[in-house]
């Protein structure tokens, strides 16, 4: 069963809010405010995120966009002060924001809560859901209020997950009907009829959907995964109309 996070009527439990260079995906590169929802329904073995197993006491909030000035604030964190903060930095710094990234630990947990932020959000800037792609009863009724998901496809060997082609292919179908792009992380142990079952997967749905492969990335930004291998998977997703090829630019950057 999905791990549940502990709210009160109107506040959810973050992680932290802060402002960065998107360094995965389709948006790679783009300055982005980060929304880091508490909590998730897995437990991927490549996950770079702190405390996805369990519920902080505290969350960080940036005072000042990319500063790295940040406070502590008890969980769980009220809508209304998220707005709030995000509302200064579009008018103190307007035009640095192409859109906030929701995100975790998994964000869909609280799907509750993001039927009434999601809509106060999106009136400041654009919203983009970060996902592993594996609730679609929380997606549903959340549609309306994205402009891109960038979903991922668990493949077993890279993720240490039990196989979950039957969520992430139902979720791709509700999440075709918005920007949706699919991300699929790959290492060295990676077998390629997991890479063709993705890819054939997405083509089903529709083959214009644009695929990421990324190659596990360290800490510093090596990538362990050989230049050759690469290339194989890559040929292996040729039925797609785009495939990129994107490690974690954010962690080379030295960005957070």
């Amino acid at each position: 069963m999905p791990r549940q996070a502990t709210s009160n009527r109107d506040g959810a439990d973050l992680v932290e809010c802060f402002s960065s260079i998107q360094g995965e995906g389709i948006l790679v590169g783009l300055r982005q405010v980060f929304l880091r929802f508490a909590g998730c329904n897995l437990n991927c073995t490549f996950c770079d995120t702190p405390g996805t197993a369990y519920i902080p006491k505290e969350c960080l909030l940036e005072q000042t966009p990319g500063r790295r000035d940040f406070i502590t604030v008890p969980n769980p964190v009220s809508c209304e002060r998220v707005v709030s903060l995000i509302e200064s930095w579009t008018a103190g710094w307007p035009g640095i924001h192409h859109s906030i990234s929701v995100t975790g630990g998994e964000p869909l947990l609280h799907g509750a809560h993001l039927s009434v932020w999601l809509p106060r959000l999106r009136e400041l800037l654009p919203i983009h859901l970060e996902t592993n792609g594996t609730l679609p009863e929380a997606l549903e009724p959340l549609i309306p209020h994205l402009d891109y998901i960038g979903m991922d496809i668990k493949l077993p060997s890279a993720s240490g997950c039990p196989e979950l082609w039957d969520e992430h292919e139902a979720f791709l179908k509700i999440a075709a009907r918005t920007g949706v792009f699919v991300k699929v992380v790959v290492d060295q142990g990676t077998e390629n009829w997991e890479v063709e079952r993705s890819c054939a997967m997405i083509a089903a749905v529709d083959r214009a959907i644009p695929l990421i492969l990324q190659p596990m990335t360290l800490a510093d930004g090596g990538i362990p995964l050989s230049p050759l291998r690469m290339l194989e998977f890559q040929e292996l997703a040729a039925g797609l109309k785009e495939v990129r090829v994107i490690p974690q630019t954010h962690k080379f950057m030295g960005q957070l």
